[in-house]
């Protein structure tokens, strides 16, 4: 779609101010007349992208307008069922969100109606004697409702799960299937450097340096993309499911306005009151590994839910190792030395992962949410 900003007026940014409003939004009454993106619009988009775990920059693209869109949904609104596409929204989260705090384990609560989450409601429908046909209709919604009387608190199964996996997952990187995303693509290069450097050819140069060294630790790195290619974020994700990849490295490049900008920073899914805890240790592995070797800022770990961390059912992180927009740090992505010891870092936040140590030695994932 053709995105929706500053200064834009008309139906699809009335569609937009609507959609904001409903959900609790203020939009000041003049922009609303005319029908137009102002100020007070921008600030309502930001918010909720913040929210949302977006991508901050007050522009409706295509996965704002997609959350825009699942935000609407209530749970009852609509009958929820296993298809292809899958079933996304709001209502679907809390579908997860009940089934998890009672027991049954629908995955991650990412608002996705996927193959676990259908289990997940059929088992549910076996415990309280209906029919177990993984159709969450008006039956199924109203039982859910009278076990489930108040929201929960705490972890829910999901949560357990990955924490005890996190627990017994000792063991080194042979024979792990990693998955590798070099970001961007030819068609989509991303930030650009003074240099000229783009985001596309780096995040493969330290993909291939990666993927090197992972083979040489016996581990069976899977690229979702080759150097000439652009697939977008859901098919890199499918590449990954597909590919029955058991952790997934994401590599980009952060930017901005000012050339000063500089460091590394880590993302993993999250979204409103839910996070994966076996990527939040995960990325705090490798954030911690990443900037003990290379020297650079740390700008910490987040919660995000870029889709190819909330489409993939793996451990996933989405690691920015440098600001190309700062010369110091488009320069060092260039350098070999650099690139290897980044590569070494993310090597051994892997080994880390695998073996159960996480940050400083603690659990990894102890006491997150589902």
């Amino acid at each position: 779609m053709k995105a929706i900003a500053r200064e834009d007026r008309g139906r699809r940014v009335r569609d937009v101010q609507s959609r904001l409003v409903a959900l609790g939004f203020h939009i000041e009454g003049a922009e609303l007349a005319d029908q137009a993106f102002g100020p007070s619009t921008e600030r309502a988009v930001r918010t909720f992208q913040q929210e949302r775990g977006l991508l901050v920059d007050g522009v409706v693209g295509d996965h704002t307008w997609q959350e825009l869109v699942e935000a609407g949904y209530a749970l009852g609104d609509r009958i929820l069922y296993l298809r292809r596409p899958f079933f996304r929204g709001d209502d679907v989260r809390a579908l997860q969100r009940r089934l998890n705090v009672l027991g049954f384990d629908p995955g991650r609560e990412d608002g996705i109606f996927g193959e676990q989450t259908g289990q997940a409601v059929r088992e549910f429908q076996t415990n309280v004697g209906l029919r177990a046909d993984g159709i969450a209709g008006a039956t199924t919604v109203d039982a859910l409702d009278r076990v489930f009387r108040a929201p929960g608190s705490g972890p829910g199964r999901t949560a357990v799960r990955e924490t005890e996996a996190l627990r017994a997952s000792g063991g080194t990187l042979r024979g792990r299937r990693i998955a590798v995303d070099p970001g961007h693509g030819p068609d989509d290069p991303g930030g650009v450097g003074p240099a000229g450097l783009t985001e596309a050819e780096a995040a493969v140069a330290l993909s291939e340096r990666l993927a090197e060294q992972l083979r040489a630790l016996g581990a069976e790195p899977l690229l979702l993309r080759e150097p000439d290619e652009t697939p977008d974020a859901s098919e890199r994700a499918d590449r990954a499911n597909r590919g029955d990849a058991e952790v997934l490295i994401s590599l980009h490049l952060n930017r901005h306005e000012d050339p000063s900008a500089e460091g590394s920073s880590s993302y993993y899914f999250g979204r409103l009151d839910s996070v994966s805890v076996a990527g939040q240790a995960l990325a705090e592995l490798v954030q911690e590994e990443v900037v003990a070797a290379t020297g650079l800022r740390d700008g910490r770990t987040h919660p995000k839910s870029f889709p190819i961390l909330r489409e993939t059912r793996m451990p996933a992180v989405h690691l920015e190792p440098c600001f190309i927009t700062n010369p110091k740090e488009e320069q060092l992505l260039t350098e070999d030395p650099f690139l290897r010891d980044a590569a070494a870092a993310i090597c051994r936040a892997l080994s880390r992962f695998f073996a159960g140590r996480s940050v400083g030695g603690v659990d990894g994932g102890a006491g997150a949410t589902s």
